[in-house]
């Protein structure tokens, strides 16, 4: 399970890191790191908890459109960021679906409903709905929805292959997680200023054509994933057929920005080099 490309977190400036790329038949294709160290995952924990409400919608214990958030807002509004919600209070900032808001509060919001309509504590609900199911031993919720998981790459390279090739979920159901929610609103990609316009699905990023972004240059329109503020990231990209997963105990910062781009870049042109 060797990749040169992963070999170059040894050059990041952070006391540890790990990386993985996971291909969409769920093989690994590369590792570096450790693999079992337990990294906080900060807004990495998003799509883990989005896939959870997910679960939820297909179980019939949600709708993706009914009301939850403030007034007016869905189970979707809240996945994709355009409840409203300012970006860390319980407070309205805008009417639902006007712009994209990226919202920590939103998705405690979102766990809060689902919590409330399924009678389950939403950690317990995210454990019993995907991380058990994944066989993701080392991961847990330990607070907010939106930022406090703790995860492995081990682990994540677990729902890097669910998310290319579901079996929790419809792949239907998936593909609209991975399709944009109201296009065209613009916002704020936090640290990398305002996008137009700043595409999400349900609960997962989405590249399009983003600049600066924290993909490659050479990652395609339809990369979506998600990053952290503790120097975490996730992406899936279809037309690679490839996902990868990197963890840090160091927090995002102009090393991200100056890090990542390039060896995403350079995990995409190995891939490319092997299939070729």
């Amino acid at each position: 399970m060797t990749m040169q490309s992963l070999a170059t977190i040894e050059n990041w400036p952070v006391p540890t890191a790990a990386a993985a790329v996971v291909r969409a038949d769920g093989t690994v294709a590369g590792a570096h790191g450790p693999q079992h160290h337990r990294f906080p995952l900060a807004s990495v924990t998003k799509p883990l908890a989005a896939y959870a409400v997910l679960v939820a919608y297909e179980e019939g214990a949600v709708e993706l459109d009914e009301p939850a958030g403030p007034e007016g807002s869905t189970v979707r509004h809240l996945l994709a960021h355009t409840s409203g919600l300012a970006h860390d209070e319980h407070r309205a900032t805008s009417a639902p679906g006007e712009r994209r808001t990226y919202s920590n509060a939103g998705f405690e919001a979102l766990a809060d409903h689902v919590a409330k309509v399924t009678d389950i504590p939403f950690d317990r609900y995210l454990h019993q709905a995907v991380l058990e199911p994944l066989g993701m031993t080392s991961t847990a919720l330990e607070g907010s929805a939106a930022k406090d998981g703790v995860s492995t790459v081990a682990d994540l390279t677990r729902f890097a292959a669910e998310v290319q090739r579901p079996r929790l979920l419809d792949p239907r159901t998936v593909l609209s997680a991975m399709t944009v929610a109201w296009p065209g609103l613009d916002g704020l990609l936090p640290g990398y200023g305002r996008q137009r316009p700043n595409d999400w699905g349900l609960g997962f990023e989405i590249r399009d054509g983003k600049s600066p972004h924290w993909t490659g240059r050479s990652s395609s329109p339809r990369t979506f994933g998600h990053f952290g503020q503790s120097g975490t990231f996730l992406w899936v990209d279809p037309d690679a057929g490839a996902a990868c997963v990197a963890l840090t105990d160091r927090p995002f910062g102009p090393w991200a920005i100056e890090a990542w781009p390039p060896f995403t870049d350079a995990v995409l042109a190995e891939l490319g080099a092997a299939r070729g």
